[in-house]
């Protein structure tokens, strides 16, 4: 194969219709795309022409993928064949661990992102042209060498110097090579880790859902137990710091919807005070200006807080001998439209962090915001830091500015839209309830976790509703079927056989009027799915005041668009 020639991939799936898609997604790369229905029809490809990459589906009728990649290495001629597996079932990381022991290179979990197909296809394209070029490139070495050997063997001098010549240029090679392939491994472990988090997140959100609706209902029956109550109200705070540590872990691990509220912002940096005390050390001292009369920020809490996190640990890791940081809160007002950074006109809340640290020259501050840019050593830092700041500012509306000399220090500025004070008023005040408003709305609640469901009946049940339970979707779908009376769906998304976007399209048909809301543990409904979009959200953990909120909501519609509860 000539490098500049398409690479040959090879698509093997016993479903037309998914090859045509892959087909679609993969036509662009400009490589040449043969497909085959069977693992038989493919390993007569296979020996037909030089392949670059071939991408497997697992589950086939005569041989699975799995077996196919086995008989692939087997063969001599393979062994250096990029194998690169689709599913959408064998998803554990068993599946995964026999993947690889079968040979494969990679894994793909279907519904298949394009994007991220077309990435991992042109990596290992590009990866196998290298390696080409690397055997032609030795090949030719070689034959110069035993040309210049057999013309210069009379000059053992200058026989020497083209040695040390060639084994030079070889070196370098060898070392873009290897650093090409640290490169795919590094992208390999952000991607799986940011998939292990999530997985953990979500089963974590489930456990704090049963933990705080269990310990809310108790706290309600011990109302009159001073005691027992403080120790609830201590589970209740320790539990929710639980769901904060996940939503932040999550920040980390993928791209978050962002939930904008009016934010007091002196309030929150107040509540994160001994977090930041905790996480910054004694040699740190902290100082805080604020501010008088400002107006809330319109921004997600969560995502804000995780911001000054990174900001304040950014600043502790060049304040290596310790020193000073000074978190500072004032009003900007921005009076026309500016197009570095962008910002519209009005007025800005501004959140300073400010270090006594080493600084940054010219070259470093250019590239501070860069993804994964870090001056830290192996191990040390991801550099996502500012850029998840900077990604936070700029979809909220806002920007960040960062200043820094050697030798002077840091100093970052979050500048974030004002909120209208009066959005605060309206979050604090308290939606009616179907309970309160004489309302008995019965309730269909679909989840195949056993805790979750029964802690939400409890706390449906204690706001006075009637709840009728489902342990997956086909059982929920039976029970619309039988045409009982329904006001509201409550279901879980994370569930085996039918998510419950699925079980959402299909209760829909039948009932077109329902009310369907979605709870989700952030880590199993992407954000970019626009059909999820059509139904009301419930994060998990949630409390009994959300599900008073979105039951109220539904069965009781305001003139106001339908947001997120959670």
């Amino acid at each position: 194969m000539n490098p500049v020639d398409p690479a040959k991939i090879l698509l093997v799936d016993d479903q037309p219709s998914k090859l045509l898609t892959y087909e679609v997604i993969l036509r662009d790369l400009g490589e040449s795309l043969i497909t085959a229905t069977s693992a038989r029809e493919a390993l007569g490809l296979l020996l037909k022409h030089e392949i670059a990459l071939v991408l497997i589906d697992v589950q086939m009728p005569d041989l699975d993928g799995f077996e196919l990649a086995a008989m692939i290495r087997e063969h001599p001629r393979f062994q250096k064949i990029a194998l690169i597996f689709v599913s959408a079932v064998h998803l554990s990381d068993l599946d995964r661990i026999k993947g690889y022991e079968s040979g494969g290179v990679d894994y793909v979990p279907v519904p298949v992102v394009p994007e991220v197909l077309r990435a991992k296809v042109r990596v290992f394209v590009d990866l196998h042209r290298k390696s080409r070029e690397l055997e032609q490139l030795n090949a030719e070495l070689e034959a110069r060498v035993a040309e210049r050997t057999a013309a210069l063997e009379t000059s053992r001098a200058s026989l020497e110097e083209l040695n040390s010549a060639l084994e030079a240029r070889i070196e370098q090679r060898t070392r873009e090579r290897e650093q090409a392939l640290a490169q795919l491994f590094e992208a390999q472990k952000i991607d799986t880790i940011g998939q292990l988090t999530g997985g953990v997140a979500h089963d974590f959100n489930n456990v704090l859902m049963a933990v705080l609706g269990s310990l809310e209902l108790l706290n309600k029956r011990l109302a009159g137990d001073k005691p027992a109550q403080r120790l609830l109200d201590n589970a209740i705070k320790g539990a929710e710091r639980g769901a904060a540590l996940t939503q932040r872990l999550l920040a980390f691990a993928r791209r978050q919807e962002l939930r904008p509220r009016a934010i007091d912002l002196p309030e929150l940096v107040a509540g994160m005070r001994e977090l930041l005390h905790g996480s910054l050390g004694p040699s740190i001292d902290i100082v805080e200006r604020v501010a008088e009369q400002l107006p809330p920020v319109l921004a997600d809490r969560n995502q804000l807080e995780v911001a000054l996190m990174n900001l304040a640990l950014n600043a502790r890791d060049a304040m290596a001998d310790g020193g000073a940081l000074t978190i500072s809160i004032d009003v900007e007002t921005v009076a026309q439209a500016q197009p570095e950074p962008a910002l519209a006109p009005g007025p800005y809340l501004r959140l300073t962090v400010t270090d006594s640290g080493e600084g940054m020259d010219e070259a470093t501050l250019a590239r501070a915001a860069e993804p994964f840019f870090t001056t830290k050593g192996t191990g040390k830092g991801t550099g996502l830091g500012l850029s998840m700041v900077q990604g936070l500012a700029i979809q909220s509306g806002g920007a960040i500015r960062i200043r820094s000399r050697p030798g002077d220090g840091t100093s970052v500025e979050l500048l974030l839209p004002a909120a209208d004070p009066a959005l605060m008023v309206e979050q604090e005040s308290t939606l009616p309830t179907p309970a309160s408003s004489g309302r008995r709305a019965t309730v269909l609640l679909v989840d195949d976790d056993a805790l979750v469901s029964a802690g939400t009946a409890a706390m449906l049940e204690d706001l006075g509703h009637r709840v009728i339970a489902a342990d997956s979707a086909a059982a929920a779908l039976e029970l619309l079927e039988a045409g009982g009376e329904i006001d509201l769906v409550i279901t879980d998304h994370a569930m085996p056989k039918m998510t419950g976007l699925e079980f959402a399209g299909v209760a829909r048909q039948r009932r077109p009027n329902l009310p369907i809301v979605l709870a989700t543990g952030y880590a199993d409904l992407e954000p970019t799915v626009q059909r999820s979009l059509e139904y009301p959200r419930l994060a998990k953990p949630y409390l009994q005041s959300d599900l008073a909120r979105i039951v109220a909501q539904c069965c009781e519609p305001q003139p106001a668009p339908r947001l997120t509860v959670g």
